[in-house]
């Protein structure tokens, strides 16, 4: 796919994105290796970190000054599967149709990095006194691992964005806070055993059992006594416990069980502290009378995704020019997480603000309106044009 053209549309863009499949499970390279032409065409050059699997790429940007500060535009793009949804047309062809942009990706979220790219022209003409940067990672959709690449790149180059939009999907109005996210898997190892001997084994699925019924609990209690944050829907910090299996047939004692649950965290909540109160509970509760029958059984536990909470105070001025830049009167809060939180951590103002709708990803038929694009569009050009303090 040649990049041998240096002016595009933002609908035109798009329309290369998503050409490129970049599934979670698959390598974002080609999409990369397209961009940097395009990016080169116009005369940038571009620096790419890599995570630990092949063909998974990061790649920054800056136009003007080549120094920290700033502002950045932060995208991610790779995508969930489209394995066993209903598509009505292929997902990886763009299809217009009254006023939507039908494709995997177009709203979650290369729709927003598809303007940005588009923008890159005017982002040059600006001749902006201040650096602009171009942030496309990899696996928000599964680890948020390329974000943290990224932002340790940034800061290992001595480059890092003062203010940072991540463009996910907010029907371009400003969001300030989202809840961290935790993710882990437990798994359960028992002791084997007829089931008319139960004395002689170790249930994995009853220790399991167990464990839920703990999370069902926390969960009541989160929801009636936990740290409540206004904004927020529901406004605590939440668990729930979503994929769980074990056993192979009825008579025989299961040896193995496992699950994989969830903490969403509100800001000022610690879900690291969460967990501890798990791991202290499966230690003191259910393992002592398990390793008394047989020491090798026992939990273990599996960090999978680990997302820390976004909080910009609502008078930052970030948050300000933003609200003035979209016409927004206020700024949201969500319980889902984004790599915003992420670029905070590591030291860089951030917000949330971005084309689509998020009701409309990881869905069938993903599509984003085109007049979304067109408000990113004068968004991107209005922020770029005058960043200021953090």
């Amino acid at each position: 796919m040649s990049a041998d053209r240096t002016i595009f549309t933002t609908t035109e863009m798009l329309a290369r994105l998503v050409a490129f499949d970049t599934t979670s499970r698959l390598p974002d390279l080609p999409l990369i290796v397209w961009v940097e032409a395009y990016l080169g065409a116009h005369g940038l050059t571009a620096t790419r970190s890599r995570g630990p699997q092949d063909g998974k790429v990061n790649l920054h940007a800056i136009i003007g000054p080549q120094t920290d500060g700033g502002i950045g535009f932060a995208g991610h793009v790779d995508t969930v599967p489209v394995d066993g949804q209903a598509w009505t047309r292929d997902p990886f062809t763009l299809h217009a149709d009254h006023g939507r942009l039908y494709a995997r990706g177009a709203a979650d979220m290369k729709g927003f990095v598809a303007s940005m790219l588009a923008a890159v022209p005017d982002f040059i003409a600006l001749r902006a006194p201040h650096p602009i940067h171009l942030m496309l990672t990899f696996d928000e959709e599964i680890t948020c691992d390329g974000a943290r690449v990224l932002a340790e790149d940034l800061q290992a180059r001595d480059v890092r964005p003062a203010l940072c939009v991540v463009g996910e999907p907010t029907m371009m109005t400003p969001v300030i806070a989202h809840k961290g996210r935790l993710a882990v898997r437990v798994s359960v190892v028992g002791q084997p055993g007829h089931s008319s001997a139960p004395g002689d084994g170790v249930n994995a699925l009853h220790a399991m059992g167990e464990a839920l019924a703990w999370i069902s609990a926390e969960a009541r209690r989160l929801a009636h006594a936990g740290r409540r944050v206004e904004g927020f829907d529901p406004p605590h910090t939440t668990i729930q416990a979503g994929v769980a299996q074990g056993g192979t047939i009825l008579n025989i004692i299961p040896e193995q069980a496992s699950f994989e649950m969830e903490w969403r965290t509100v800001p000022g909540d610690d879900a690291h502290a969460e967990l501890d109160r798990f791991r202290r509970f499966l230690g003191e509760t259910i393992e002592p009378w398990m390793q008394s029958r047989f020491p090798q059984t026992g939990f273990s536990v599996e960090v999978l995704t680990e997302l820390p909470p976004l909080s910009l105070a609502d008078d930052a001025p970030l948050a300000h020019r933003v609200r003035q830049v979209t016409g927004a009167n206020t700024s949201g809060r969500v319980s889902y997480g984004t790599e915003a939180g992420i670029y905070q951590s590591a030291g860089i103002a951030s917000i949330v603000c971005g084309p689509g709708d998020i009701a409309q990803a990881h869905r069938p038929d993903e599509w984003i309106a085109e007049s979304q694009l067109v408000a990113c569009d004068r968004f991107l050009r209005a922020m770029a044009a005058r960043p200021f303090a953090a």
